[in-house]
């Protein structure tokens, strides 16, 4: 079979579409943000990276199936124009407007561009139980049976210690910032633990070894936490506005889940109490816990 698969953004959605690699047979062409082409590129014998920006380069063959997981217009375009069998996911409804698959209905339901509405799609998100990869293994016919993701070997950095600490949240969610992170990294210090807020990097693979080379990441549902789950560092991840129910714990994940997380159920505004919902010795517990079953550093 020769398949083609969309994820182009976020990096972390990237991260964890990988765990697809597991189960798809035959040659996989996966176009993505050109940012994120470092964690696929070489990844395995049977798949090629291109870029968006080389997506021309895809229209070298005819694909038996093809997976758009982005819901906006130019890959929904894109895909209308290959020659191809099955589409699953995203696709033009004929009149240049986003819409999917019957078969996608379980992820896409609670997308941007459900059929429901936005309101309704978020509501629907907030009962849903059922992991990402549940959703869109089930839509393409397969089982989800905790298929890990798949990346490339961490890149080694000089920052190593017991715990690692993602603070970072983006403009888009600014509630995913909890509000005691220097706390927890102070209480932690007096403990004897090495503590360290991850940095920028000007690689995904050095970020990668950071995360790698920590007993623990503590953070919220971010970037980091794909990446904790993907090379196998325990982490404990606050929820504080986002699904935590879409996320597979692959047995080394503790959530946190905020009182008021349905208050704040994917709002992309900012209010402090969302921020300080969960307290510190919550999470300082928390961390204590993962750091017990996890070997100490070297």
């Amino acid at each position: 079979m020769n398949i083609l698969i969309l994820k182009l953004n976020a990096t972390g959605d990237v991260v964890r579409t990988t765990s697809l690699l597991r189960r798809l047979n035959g040659d996989i062409t996966w176009i993505t943000a050109a940012n994120n082409a470092v964690l696929l590129e070489g990844l395995a014998a049977n798949l090629r990276c291109l870029t968006w920006e080389n997506r021309h380069l895809a229209r070298d063959r005819s694909y038996d199936l093809v997976i758009n997981l982005e819901d906006d217009t130019g890959p929904a375009a894109f895909v209308a124009e290959l020659r191809s069998g099955r589409l699953f996911g995203a696709c033009l409804n004929g009149s240049d407007k986003v819409a999917y698959t019957p078969d996608a209905r379980g992820w896409f339901d609670l997308s941007l561009v459900s059929r429901h509405g936005r309101a309704a799609a978020d509501q629907l998100k907030l009962q849903n139980r059922r992991t990402y990869q549940d959703l869109i293994f089930e839509g393409l016919g397969f089982r989800f049976q905790g298929e890990p993701y798949l990346l490339p070997k961490p890149f080694p950095t000089d920052l190593r210690g017991d715990v690692a600490i993602a603070a970072a949240a983006g403009p888009v969610w600014p509630m995913k910032q909890w509000a005691y992170y220097d706390q927890l990294k102070l209480k932690l210090e007096a403990e004897g633990l090495r503590v360290n807020v991850l940095p920028k990097r000007p690689s995904l693979l050095e970020h990668l070894g950071d995360v790698a080379q920590h007993r623990v990441l503590v953070g919220g549902d971010s970037l980091p936490m794909h990446l904790a789950l993907g090379v196998g560092t325990p982490c404990v991840t606050i929820f504080n506005c986002t699904s935590p129910w879409e996320i597979h714990e692959y047995g080394i994940q503790t959530k946190l889940v905020s009182p008021l997380l349905e208050e704040f159920f994917y709002k992309r505004g900012f209010d402090e109490r969302a921020t300080r919902a969960i307290g510190l010795e919550e999470v300082y517990q928390a961390t204590l816990d993962g750091l017990a079953k996890s070997p100490a550093c070297n």
